[in-house]
């Protein structure tokens, strides 16, 4: 068994330092092998994604992966930005199916930009398809306008495309994962669209509805616009179970779900191709602007490993362990400067990346 650790750039470094310590911990019989990406990458190699590192990428059974991005990048030709290294391994390796856990533990219910009581007991599922919409659709770029309000004058352009075999199967991926939820029958989905208004989203209701009525009659499926989804999710978040829906909502209602946990720094991620290998990290950048502060928190990047010994590694146990020791650590009042807020949170120490990671590992050495 083999692991790519992909750093990245920023924090990201910094955190999947914290998240191979445990890794060390946990004594898996894991082979892992470390490589450049993104920013880092081009400086060395000239590009954000080496064929180096993508080889190893794509002969290792799971990646671990920090953050990409840059500002001392944002003026070179998009092929070359570090951000391209995510998608080209997205792509490349088939990972179509984004998974994103947004869980409010109690002990951060105040850290939450809701009220306590909106989110207490919080537990949605976002699956977001990862490797199509107007992010990978053709054709793309900059041209003279021919028609519209200002004909001659420069345009930039996107696609939005989807085909019926990627609707279809990151819809079954959805509602077996909300059968799952539920303990193997039922559970709820709720499918995310813009179908009054694109045409490409009429057409992923008319096939999610399709895919429900022929094989899971027995999960309850709600469609909904994505602005009232925006909406729902910070008026009544706990009426959600698993939402699914294209790459670009996914993107932003992930982010949004985010704050409902307390901070993006403890939103996990797990992007899994068909055989359920997979490229693990935290939802949230490279946030350059804390890089090297020793301040960013790694429970994502940690919690983001619990899911690659689930879903890919196929140790549940070893899973459950770590996310015990990550809540015991919450109990015990550690908080990096993102959850934590003086006068809201008694009992509570700020701490920072190296200590939460620190804290981590000797919850599980207690095991």
């Amino acid at each position: 068994m083999k692991i790519a650790i992909l750093p990245g750039d920023g924090i990201g470094t910094e955190i999947v330092a914290e998240a191979v310590k445990v890794l060390q911990v946990l004594e898996l019989k894991a082979e892992t092998e470390t490589a450049l990406v993104g920013g880092a990458a081009y400086k060395a190699h000239g590009h954000p994604l080496p064929d180096s590192t993508l080889a190893l990428a794509k002969a290792a059974d799971a990646i671990l992966f920090g953050a990409v991005g840059d500002w001392q990048y944002d003026k070179l030709e998009r092929a070359l930005r570090p951000e391209q290294a995510i998608l080209g391994l997205r792509k490349h390796l088939g990972l179509f199916a984004n998974f994103r856990p947004a869980l409010c533990y109690p002990q951060l219910t105040h850290a939450s930009s809701l009220k306590p009581e909106l989110v207490a007991g919080l537990d949605i599922l976002i699956i977001r398809e990862l490797t199509g919409d107007i992010y990978f659709g053709q054709p793309r770029g900059r041209r003279t306008a021919v028609d519209g309000h200002f004909p001659g004058a420069e345009e930039a352009f996107d696609t939005m495309r989807y085909s019926r075999p990627e609707i279809e199967r990151i819809a079954h991926v959805a509602f077996q994962a909300a059968r799952k939820r539920a303990g193997g029958k039922g559970g709820k989905v709720t499918s995310v669209d813009k179908a009054n208004v694109l045409e490409t989203f009429q057409f992923w209701k008319d096939v999610v509805t399709e895919v429900h009525a022929a094989h899971y009659a027995d999960v309850e499926l709600q469609h909904m616009y994505v602005d009232n989804a925006a909406m729902q999710l910070v008026k009544a978040p706990k009426a959600f179970d698993v939402v699914f829906t294209g790459n670009m909502f996914g993107d932003i209602l992930s982010d949004e779900a985010a704050m409902l946990t307390g901070s993006i720094g403890m939103l996990p991620s797990a992007s899994l191709d068909v055989n359920n290998k997979g490229l693990y990290e935290p939802s949230h950048g490279s946030a350059p602007d804390i890089a090297g502060q020793g301040v960013a928190n790694p429970l994502a990047t940690i919690l983001s490993l619990a899911m690659m010994l689930r879903f890919t590694l196929g140790q549940p146990e070893a899973a459950a362990r770590l996310e015990a020791a990550v809540d015991r650590v919450l109990t015990a009042g550690l908080r990096t400067g993102d959850i934590w807020n003086e006068g809201r949170q008694p009992n509570t120490r700020r701490v920072g990346t190296a200590e939460m990671g620190d804290a981590v590992v000797a919850e599980l050495k207690k095991d």
